[in-house]
């Protein structure tokens, strides 16, 4: 329920209050670090495109799009690096607040949409412009809630970023065959000889093949798999689960294929090294392995995939694997949403590629022709 009066806090003593909020959720796990820096950081630009001083009331759905595109065209900083010192341009805002009695909207005109002369003609991606909408739109839902503006001005904003046509090769699903490879390259690991020398504790080809195969077939987060100790793997009436701890403090019970779950007994027996920490997966050196390994670790056992199945892909990418086929196999979609950890359905979509030959697939199996015989 809306508080009966209306704070007029300024802009910069939302962000201030907000900002403070957010970080405050870190302690309860509700939310990482690195993702309340994000947080703090778009809403700092926001006090910086908006105007400190300006009422966070008086912001209209004018306003919002008038930061939205002016943050747009602010230069990406990583292009801003690359080029000479001489050439950096230090940005600035996207338009000019208006008078006393003109509205209290944001002048943006053609021109002021082009870079200015010796300024970096490299925007923001597509993908940061969303980030930065999500950002200041949780803000505006905050001061809603809180009673520091009347109306959430973003209902009435029509900036959207772009589409970003697509998801990156390496980002999409692996298609069927790859993924087999992949996984039959994970599977064939654990009965690889060993190699020639190498001592026994730098030998990493179990960890290596079920670090594949918990992405492959499971779809974690890559920081939920890089977080896991031996303690989440338990069994119950016959059947391997893994307590993942996921965003938001939320905790998922998901059982492992059989395939997996051997893999998982023959590594904990035999694979992992004999040290004190409680990390499942650790480096040669006996420490947790780190979320930047973890892509190395999937370059090795796709460079065993015979040629014409190879692809590179990320962790995430394996996300969308997963994601992918069990729906492709018509698994039912809130099981899916729940072996992913997603909060609702909505968005697993977003993990729903495309595959190749699908359609055809679907059309020739029409629910509504099966058993008709042909027309007489």
């Amino acid at each position: 329920m809306r508080p009966a009066e209306l704070e007029r806090l300024t802009v910069a003593e939302a962000a201030d209050r907000y900002v403070e909020l957010v970080r405050a959720r870190t302690l309860t796990g509700a939310l990482s670090p690195s993702t309340a820096e994000v947080y703090a950081r778009d809403v700092a630009t926001l006090v910086d495109l908006a105007g400190a001083a300006v009422v966070l009331d008086d912001l209209t759905g004018q306003d919002v799009d008038a930061v939205l595109l002016a943050f747009a065209r602010k230069p990406d900083g990583r292009a801003a690096r690359a080029q000479p010192a001489g050439d950096r341009s230090a940005g600035g805002r996207g338009g000019s607040r208006s008078g006393p009695g003109s509205g209290g909207g944001w002048q943006v005109d053609g021109a002021a949409r082009q870079p200015a002369a010796g300024q970096s003609a490299v925007g923001q991606s597509a993908s940061s412009q969303a980030r930065f909408r999500r950002s200041i739109s949780a803000l505006f839902q905050h001061a809603t809630l809180a009673g520091w503006v009347q109306i959430n001005p973003m209902t009435a904003s029509t900036v959207t970023a772009k589409e970003r046509g697509g998801l990156r090769p390496h980002r999409r699903a692996l298609t069927r065959e790859q993924a087999q490879g992949l996984i039959g390259a994970a599977r064939a690991l654990p009965e690889e000889p060993p190699a020639a020398g190498k001592r026994r504790d730098q030998r990493t080809e179990l960890r290596d093949g079920l670090i594949v195969l918990l992405l492959a077939t499971v779809g974690p987060r890559v920081s939920e798999l890089v977080r896991a100790n031996v303690e989440d793997f338990f069994s119950n009436d016959g059947v391997r689960y893994w307590r993942i701890f996921g965003k938001g403090g939320r905790t998922r019970d998901v059982p492992l294929p059989d395939d997996v779950a051997r893999v998982l007994q023959v590594y904990l027996a035999r694979g992992r090294p004999a040290v004190q920490d409680k990390a499942l997966l650790l480096s040669w050196r006996g420490r947790r392995l780190a979320r930047g390994d973890v892509q190395a670790v999937i370059d090795r056992v796709q460079a065993r995939v015979d040629a014409d199945r190879q692809r590179s892909v990320t962790p995430h990418g394996l996300r969308h694997t997963t994601a992918t086929h069990l729906l492709a196999d018509a698994v039912d979609m809130d099981a899916v949403r729940r072996v992913l950890g997603h909060s609702d359905l909505s968005t697993l979509g977003r993990y729903r590629d495309e595959l190749p030959g699908e359609l055809e697939v679907a059309m020739r199996s029409h629910p509504l022709l099966r058993g008709s015989g042909p027309p007489q």
